[in-house]
């Protein structure tokens, strides 16, 4: 895609916009960069590259000129720009291309992609996928919604390039492709999500199965057949279907059952003992299920690739344990940001349980938590916008604390919770509202933990002096 002498608007100053503005300068295009906010409020969390683009783009700030977008060559969006704002339908009435960062950055990439996307376990998946390449000398781009965006890929450079690109995509990255085709689209499951942004859960879902539009015959769609809604999001798929399943046994695919993957049908059956994993839960078994399936079909050794799996430890703020403090188990979650990945975490731990949950609400009705709350859930500690919308929906099913802050958070549990049980902050919201993003939330709950871990140790020396 030629973008030298192209007007270009960079919708967008996050990570994923300022990518696209450092590929699009570097291409020899004229960038605009467009947000709401001033350069004040953008420099106060830019990472160094706003500072260092500044002075070769034209700056569009504090709001959204029309006239810059109807007259543009090109306009790329970020993820979390709506696409229905008012500028954006001016430059498509006016015949202007818009696009987003993962459609830019395909329309370079020579090499394979293995896209992955779903409401929760998408993050795990691609990294995982990455790791199990990497270990066979393969070079490798991780990224997309996770942290580094696609368009930074080595690939997308003309002087290089990578064995193969995983990437991982949300619903929004999805809604702004255009000629975007994956070798392998993985659709790992779908729940309430994002409400906040969708007028409907049909509109959500619609978005996820996009991974799937321009895929051929010649490509492959990685499917949970356990799933109903990933099943029929697929039926109109035009690329070959490989199934996974935790819950069934499979002739063709891979099953999980009495603690065996097994892999029929694509060749001699493998079979893979998952009590070798380090991962643990049901959930983690379905990530690697669906992380096997493209270098299984790319004709990797399985064994070496199941010396890959049991080697990963998991991903920063997914099931972490953070510590032991006085004979209760503490987990940070905070990637659990949707009720769904509350109800996996939840029902991969043991009563009694203290659930700190809360944040910014997306939209979700927590009332359908509530099978999977009951009889495991000891009590709730509350933070956040939501915090009244759950104690609403669980107020019967066991006691609940509200706290102001995340420390608070953490001394409520610490009072509450009986030796031998866990904490687990797994939110089900987003962080926006009290904190910078999901991974400081779960930063400031570790340290939180840390902190009381020390003070906890600190009264057992001195008692001990004391003696």
């Amino acid at each position: 895609m030629e973008l030298r002498g192209q007007k270009i608007v960079v919708v967008g100053a996050g990570r994923s916009g300022l990518a696209v503005c450092r590929y699009a300068v570097d291409a020899g295009g004229c960038v605009i960069l467009s947000d709401r906010r001033s350069a004040t409020q953008i420099l106060a969390k830019d990472d160094g590259t706003f500072a260092s683009l500044r002075s070769q783009l034209t700056l569009d700030l504090e709001g959204h000129s029309r006239e810059l977008f109807v007259t543009a060559d090109l306009i790329v969006i970020s993820p979390g720009v709506p696409p229905d704002i008012d500028v954006l339908q001016a430059a498509q009435a006016a015949g202007v291309e818009i696009i987003g960062e993962i459609e830019l950055a395909s329309r370079q990439l020579q090499c394979p992609i293995l896209a992955i996307t779903g409401t929760n376990g998408k993050s795990t998946t691609t990294e995982l996928l990455g790791a199990m390449l990497r270990h066979f000398g393969q070079q490798v781009f991780v990224g997309g919604n996770l942290g580094t965006p696609l368009i930074s890929a080595d690939a997308c450079q003309v002087d290089s390039c990578d064995d193969y690109v995983v990437v991982e995509l949300s619903s929004f990255q999805l809604e702004s492709i255009d000629q975007f085709r994956p070798r392998y689209a993985a659709l790992l499951n779908i729940s309430l999500d994002h409400l906040d942004r969708y007028p409907d859960m049909a509109s959500y879902i619609a978005a996820k199965g996009a991974i799937f539009n321009n895929q051929t015959p010649e490509d492959v769609a990685i499917l949970n057949v356990d799933d109903t809604e990933v099943m029929r999001v697929a039926q109109s798929c035009r690329a070959q279907k490989v199934l996974f399943s935790s819950s069934q046994h499979l002739e063709k695919g891979l099953s999980y059952t009495d603690g065996i993957i097994e892999w029929r049908g694509y060749g001699p059956t493998v079979r893979f003992d998952v009590n070798e994993l380090y991962l643990c839960g049901v959930h983690n078994v379905e990530n690697v299920m669906a992380a096997l399936i493209a270098p299984l079909l790319e004709g990797f050794n399985p064994q070496q690739l199941w010396q890959a799996a049991c080697a990963f430890t998991g991903l920063p703020h997914r099931m972490v344990l953070v510590d032991e403090v006085d004979g209760v188990r503490w987990y940070n979650d905070s990637k659990g940001t949707n009720p769904g990945s509350v109800m996996k975490s939840v029902a991969g731990l043991q009563s009694p349980l203290t659930l700190i949950a809360g944040g910014k609400d997306k939209g979700g009705d927590y009332n359908d938590m509530r099978d999977c709350l009951s009889g495991r859930v000891t009590q709730f500690v509350l933070i956040g916008e939501a915090a009244s919308k759950m104690a609403e929906a669980w107020h019967d099913i066991a006691p609940i604390y509200r706290a102001e802050t995340m420390q608070q958070a953490v001394d409520y549990s610490h009072q509450v919770t009986e030796r031998g049980g866990a904490v687990l902050l797994s939110p089900g919201c987003s962080s926006f509202d009290m904190f910078d993003s999901f991974e400081q939330r779960g930063e400031i709950f570790s340290a939180a933990v840390k902190a009381l871990a020390d003070r906890c140790k600190d009264d057992e020396s001195n008692v001990s002096k004391e003696g």
